[in-house]
Formats: structure tokens, C-alpha cells, sequence
């Protein structure tokens, strides 16, 4: 495949598969057209291939020379990607192609995530299964949906045809470093009903923007603040001066992305729009000072309208009464593995539509504690007579202790690069503790090349680590 944009650069297989890929929308729940994409790369090299009714593919390869009467090895990505964009950028990333380029040093879309996560994890798979004379075993080539919202495609997947019992998942974002082990979660949410009528009075747009934003599971304890919970705290300190009426609420579009700006629109019935801009500029020196968010703006406007079909008083009330005493963020640090965060949730969306929904992203690697949490939410919502709903829920990818791969894959990496990786257990989900449910006996290692700012529209994919990792994962299969 001969990329256009990305020419120039090496690997140049993988870099031309992945620009393919960037031009095929392909964000959660609209992956239809990149999933007959791979089965029309699988069927134009006469690979088998399975794709199932929520559009999994699976692609199976022999063996090359040599290779033919070897273990199986599963290579495993998802085919989803997170859409977010800078406010101005005019692409409809669900219809369109990403605006994908590079700087010499890095690749990235401009005005949107790129989706080296986990695009790059396919361009690997395509680029191995299109070139014949690179040595591996027999291949079984996984490739899921909607992994960003639930993990929902490993959740469904049927894998009883499948021989390999050693797989290498390629959805990490950090150049040597190895995952053996990750958190469990689900998404559950929170619905007000709704109940409006008539107001009339001032209206006012409140604003909480600048925020840094990122991952909920490998960014959740770099102290940046949620924006959807910094809004609640807001309209509170207001309601305390003055009866609030909500007409609308919109923070955050992912679950498992780290809200970075909320717009709310309010009848204010009280003080002044200068007394409000004073608790704004309160607020936003507190966010500030408390969090690592040196843009973080908090900011009130008058908005063109005298009243509006909103919430009553007591419903808005609850729903700021419900943004503020939900819990966000870190939960529990591991005690065993310094650093780990061991149970956490977000609060990525709220938004008020038909009625007041509050989408959470929960995460642990202990189960009952992810299972206490999610308790505490059906509590909180039984609290406010909302109701309650869960999904996408999937389990820990437990540490192996007598793991062959790990020990294979250390040493290969060690003698390429004259240092040991790092092996590590993560806080992010990954689709290995689905896969080995239904795989006993899987031994699993995750890597992937260095990115950064994954799920923002800042997200970079290195070119140097790629092609490092490339050449890696070619050693890893030709030693296996």
C-alpha cells in the first residue's frame, strides 16, 4: 500500500495502510464501512476470513516457509476510534476522512484525533498479512468494534475456531513498555426525567472550556479536572444567590475521554450577570490552583432570550445536586504496584436531552471494588429517583506469573535494544481479559508504539517508535 501523505517515511507498508484507514470514517458505532474494508483486503488475497453480525473480522494466514506447522500466534486491535475535534475544524468525522499529515517526527490529523488508537494496531496486521516473505507462524488476526465505547465487540466475538493460545494485543501507547495485567470496568449512566415548562426571565450561558481533557484510564491521576463536575459546582455557588432554571446542558462526548469543556443555559432569576462573573473568576482561579490546568476558563454571558422551555427549580436543583455529589476521578491507588491506579471512574458525559443523563466510565482491577462503585452509583441515582443503566461491563486481565510469551518478548526486546522493557499492569481496559474468557489458557502481552494525547485532537503517533516496534514484532513472530 503507497501512501500519499505519509510518503516518505518508513515503515512505508504500515504508514500506507494506516493513511488508508485515516480516510475511512471508522469512529465507535460506525464501523460498517472500515469492517467491509478489511474483508475486501482479506478477500483480495484470498485470505479466509469471518465477519460477524456486529462486524468483528477475523483473518487467518498459514504459516510462511518453515513456518507452516508452528502454534498459531492471535494479533489483536480494535477497529474504533475515538472522535474529537477542535471546535473549528469542519470535518464531519462521520462521513468523512481525516486530514492526516506529519512533521517529521510525528504523525497526526489536523483539528482531530488521529486514531493511532488503535488504527496503527491494523495497519501492523494488514502490512504482515499483505507481504508473504516475512517470517511468522500460521496467523489469526483479530480485529474488534467499538472497543472505546464498552469494548462490545470482544464482548460478542465468538472465537471457538480459533487454535492460538498466544497473543499479542497491539493497542498500548508507550514504546517499551509491556502490559500483562489491566482494570475491569463498565459504563453505566444516570437518567433524570425530564420535566420543563414555560420561564420567563434573564437567561445566561455558562462556559467551563481550556481543560487538558485525555484518557480516563491512563490520564484519570494527572490532576485534571472534569469539566462536566467543575459546571455543577458552578450553577451550585449560583443557586445559592438565586432559584436556577436549566434549559440546556452538553459536557463531554465520551465516556472514557476526560470532559475538557460544558455549556449550560440557564433562567437566572436574581442577581446580576457581573455578580456571576465573579464567582466565574473565583471558580476558575480555584480550578487552576487545584488542578493542572493552567487554561481552564470559567465564564458567564447574557444570552439573547427572555425565558425558555426549562426544568422546574426542583429538578434543576437535583440535577446540580446530583453533578455535585457524584464521585469522579481516582478512587483507590493499588497497594501492591506503586503508581497503579486501582479503581476509578469519570464522569465523560451529562447532557440534557430527554432528561438529565450523566455517562460514566468505571474502572478497577479488583472486581469487587469496581462492583462497590458501581453500587454507589445505583445508590446515588435511587437517592435522586433517576434511573439506572449498565453496560459494556468486561472483566480484569489478571497477571500471568508463568507466562512464556512474556519471558520470549523480554528477551528479544532486551537484546535489540540493550535495556529491558518495562513490564507493567495498567489501569486502562484492554480486550485481553474478554479474549481469555473465552480463550482458556491465552497468554497475552500488549505493546504498541509511543503516542501521545490519545483521545484529543493533540494525539501524535511517533514515526521512529513505530518503525521500531515494527521491526520488534517482526522478531517476536519469527522467534515464535
Amino acid at each position: 500500500m503507497k501512501a500519499v501523505k505519509l510518503a516518505g517515511i518508513e515503515p512505508a507498508s504500515v504508514f500506507g495502510f494506516f493513511e488508508e484507514i485515516c480516510s475511512i470514517p471508522h469512529g465507535s458505532r460506525n464501523e460498517k464501512a472500515i469492517s467491509d474494508y478489511l474483508v475486501s483486503f482479506a478477500k483480495a488475497r484470498n485470505l479466509r476470513y469471518i465477519q460477524d453480525e456486529v462486524n468483528n473480522v477475523i483473518i487467518f494466514q498459514e504459516g510462511t516457509c518453515g513456518y507452516e506447522d508452528h502454534a498459531p500466534v492471535i494479533l489483536q486491535g480494535h477497529m474504533d476510534m475515538v472522535c474529537e475535534k477542535d471546535a473549528s475544524c469542519p470535518i464531519d468525522m462521520a462521513v468523512e476522512g481525516l486530514d492526516v499529515t506529519h512533521d517529521g517526527r510525528c504523525v497526526f490529523a489536523k483539528g482531530t484525533t488521529l486514531g493511532g488508537d488503535d488504527g496503527i494496531a491494523v495497519a501492523y496486521a494488514l502490512a504482515l498479512l499483505d507481504d508473504t516473505t516475512i517470517p511468522h507462524p500460521p496467523l489469526e488476526v483479530i480485529i474488534t468494534t467499538d472497543e472505546e465505547v464498552g469494548m462490545l465487540g470482544a464482548s460478542a466475538i465468538d472465537l471457538s475456531m480459533l487454535k492460538g493460545r498466544t497473543l499479542i494485543n497491539l493497542d498500548s501507547e508507550d514504546e517499551g513498555i509491556f502490559t500483562v495485567s489491566c482494570a475491569g470496568g463498565a459504563r453505566a449512566t444516570i437518567n433524570l426525567p425530564e420535566e420543563r415548562r414555560s420561564v420567563y426571565g434573564p437567561c445566561i450561558r455558562l462556559v467551563v472550556d481550556g481543560l487538558k481533557g485525555g484518557h480516563s484510564g491512563v490520564e484519570i491521576n494527572q490532576n485534571r479536572a472534569n469539566a462536566n463536575k467543575i459546571m455543577g459546582e458552578f450553577m451550585s455557588r449560583i443557586q445559592a444567590l438565586m432559584p436556577l432554571c436549566l434549559t440546556s446542558f452538553t459536557g463531554g462526548s465520551k465516556d472514557n475521554a476526560i470532559p475538557r469543556s460544558c455549556q449550560a443555559n440557564l433562567v437566572a432569576m436574581g442577581i446580576g450577570l457581573e455578580r456571576i462573573n465573579g464567582i466565574a473568576e473565583q471558580l476558575q482561579a480555584e480550578v487552576r490552583e487545584q488542578y493542572d490546568e493552567p487554561e481552564a476558563t470559567v465564564q458567564a454571558f447574557d444570552v439573547d432570550a427572555l425565558g425558555g422551555n426549562a426544568l422546574t427549580t426542583e429538578l434543576t436543583s437535583k440535577v446540580i445536586g446530583l453533578l455535585c455529589a457524584c464521585p469522579n476521578g481516582v478512587q483507590k491507588m493499588s497497594n501492591d504496584i506503586p503508581g497503579l491506579v486501582q479503581t476509578s471512574l469519570n464522569l465523560g458525559i451529562a447532557k440534557l436531552g430527554n432528561g438529565m443523563s450523566l455517562t460514566f466510565s468505571v474502572r478497577s482491577s479488583v472486581n469487587s471494588e469496581k462492583e462497590e462503585l458501581l453500587q454507589k452509583l445505583r445508590d446515588l441515582s435511587a437517592f435522586y429517583d433517576a434511573g439506572y443503566s449498565q453496560m459494556g461491563e468486561y472483566p480484569a486481565w489478571e497477571y500471568k506469573t508463568d507466562s512464556a510469551l512474556r519471558e520470549k518478548m523480554v528477551s528479544i526486546y532486551t537484546e535489540m535494544f540493550g535495556k529491558e522493557p518495562k513490564v507493567v499492569a495498567i489501569h486502562a481496559g484492554l480486550e485481553c481479559g474478554l479474549l481469555s474468557e473465552k480463550l482458556p489458557g491465552l497468554d497475552c502481552v500488549s505493546i504498541g508504539p509511543q503516542m501521545h494525547d490519545i483521545h484529543t485532537s493533540r494525539e501524535k503517533l511517533e514515526i521512529l517508535s513505530t518503525e521500531r516496534t515494527w521491526k520488534f514484532l517482526l522478531e517476536v513472530l519469527k522467534a515464535l
